[in-house]
């Protein structure tokens, strides 16, 4: 097993706007300083919400607790803001006082923080930002990716072996065999190399 598998990842959703509301699911998310108080997070550089950041330079994230659906992760974090409004018909979300929506459903709190300084990561963008509020919603604690795994992604009821690639940078898991050689990991977006085969 891939020794990278063993970190820890928590799961948010990161939002931001400039003509549309979007939002994307990422999971590296760290406070780096408390005075200031301050977080770093990094985001694909092919993602819509990136190029919103880049020119807004304000973003929120809500933290997914225990209460969320796959659904829900799903619609932010499978298809891209580019080709698809993320809020449609979506009702679970209220406007924060940077005028950048949060999650409600399936969150347990939320952060707004504004972008102090960009780092070219090379597929990344990394975000070092200010926090500039914190608003806790509900006391249900927050997820990780293996939780997601256990306990959120739908189970398969075949009882034989399949074959499945396991994205090595982030751990999105595509079911199918072959893995398409121009395949694009939804969440990190990291080309078919980064694959790892697996059978389960």
């Amino acid at each position: 097993m891939n020794v990278m598998f063993n970190i820890s990842y928590g799961l948010y959703i990161l939002t931001a706007k400039t003509e549309k509301s979007n939002g994307c699911v990422i999971n590296a998310l760290s406070q780096v300083t408390s005075t200031p108080n301050r977080i770093m997070i990094a985001v694909n550089k092919n993602n819509f919400t990136t190029e919103q950041i880049l020119r807004t330079k304000k973003f929120n994230i809500s933290i997914l607790n225990e209460d969320a659906t796959f659904d829900l992760i799903k619609r932010f974090g499978f298809v891209s803001g580019r080709d698809t409004n993320k809020f449609e018909n979506f009702a679970d979300y209220e406007i924060a006082e940077n005028g950048i929506p949060f999650i409600t459903q399936g969150t347990n709190s939320f952060i707004s923080a504004e972008v102090v300084e960009t780092r070219d990561l090379g597929t990344h963008y990394e975000f070092l930002a200010e926090v500039t509020a914190e608003v806790s919603l509900n006391n249900t604690p927050s997820i990780t990716y293996a939780y997601y795994q256990s306990n959120i992604k739908p189970k398969t009821t075949q009882t034989q072996k399949k074959v499945v690639y396991i994205c090595s940078i982030c751990g999105y898991v595509y079911e199918g065999d072959p893995l398409p050689e121009d395949f694009i990991c939804p969440w990190c977006q990291h080309d078919a190399t980064f694959f790892v085969k697996n059978e389960v």
